[in-house]
């Protein structure tokens, strides 16, 4: 007798770990798809909103004109900020200066440099249509001796390749939840049929409904939380990889963001397992003894 209690006991353990690390590995595709979605849809976002356009003005270009070029830029809707430069402050900007073997104010005698803004547009007028009417518009004010401008048709290539691939992946994400449902739903209903012949005896014995299915849903209760703890930290190791070793021009997501889908995670383990296991158990308790060798 001893022997096959054991054994029955091993079972019952091994139909345990089996479903915990089944519901921990969905967990874990569901969360890691879910950051590298988001990661796209952010960078997209961030491609489209740094675009910025370098206004160089004459030396000679009187204080009154610039604050009508600024005021009327600002005015144009199409800025979402303008940072003024100086000259002698573009100098002394190490990243600037690393650019060069020399000093260039030793090699030239002068600062070669001029006076320019900095004007970030919005991510509505990101496009290279928007970019080059934009140009021509404060190409005309009088003081305006050059303006550099970003290769807007690499973002904008960018910004459409990074929109296809995150629409694909929100595709395969929807795709992947449904089957994620289907997986779990299965993989909970498999672990309690282990436990129907223990269900229909306590049934027999008298016990109530609620008694009956209160150790169950507890013990679903700690599965959910013991396979969202693992997958969130599978998640964080990925997240440290991301950070560690993404390609330039890439921006993963900031603390916040990770710390919503480790939430996001951690819930969808507990209630699922728990609304899973309600069902399950809800089934076998409420289903006849004589159809209990059925199933």
């Amino acid at each position: 007798m001893a022997s096959k209690e054991q054994k029955i006991r091993r079972n019952v353990r091994r139909s345990y770990i089996i479903s915990t690390t089944s519901i921990t590995l969905v967990l874990f595709m569901l969360g890691v798809v879910s950051y590298v979605t988001l990661s796209m849809l952010t960078t997209a976002e961030r491609l489209r909103d740094s675009v910025v356009v370098s206004v160089e003005l004459s030396p000679e270009m009187e204080d009154e004109a610039r604050v009508v070029l600024l005021e009327d830029v600002e005015a144009s809707g199409m800025v979402r900020s303008v940072e003024f430069m100086d000259r002698d402050a573009k100098l002394e900007d190490e990243a600037f200066r690393q650019q060069f073997q020399v000093d260039i104010d030793m090699l030239l005698g002068d600062n070669p440099l001029r006076d320019s803004y900095e004007i970030t547009l919005t991510k509505e007028c990101s496009t290279v249509e928007s970019v080059e009417k934009f140009v021509s518009v404060v190409r005309g004010y009088d003081g305006v001796e050059y303006i550099s401008i970003p290769p807007v048709d690499i973002v904008e290539s960018m910004h459409a390749t990074i929109s296809h691939l995150t629409i694909g992946l929100l595709i395969f994400l929807g795709v992947l939840l449904f089957i994620s449902v289907l997986l779990l739903n299965n993989t909970i209903r498999l672990a309690i049929y282990s436990k129907r012949y223990l269900i229909n005896t306590m049934k027999l014995v008298g016990a109530t409904k609620w008694y009956i299915m209160r150790p169950l849903l507890g013990s679903a209760l700690k599965q959910g939380v013991v396979a969202g703890v693992v997958a969130s930290l599978m998640i964080c190791g990925v997240v440290y990889g991301a950070e560690t070793y993404t390609i330039e021009g890439i921006k993963m997501l900031d603390y916040r963001e990770v710390g919503i889908i480790i939430g996001a995670v951690m819930a969808v383990g507990i209630v699922i397992t728990l609304l899973f296991s309600a069902f399950a158990v809800n089934k076998f308790v409420n289903m006849k003894s004589n159809k209990i060798h059925l199933y």
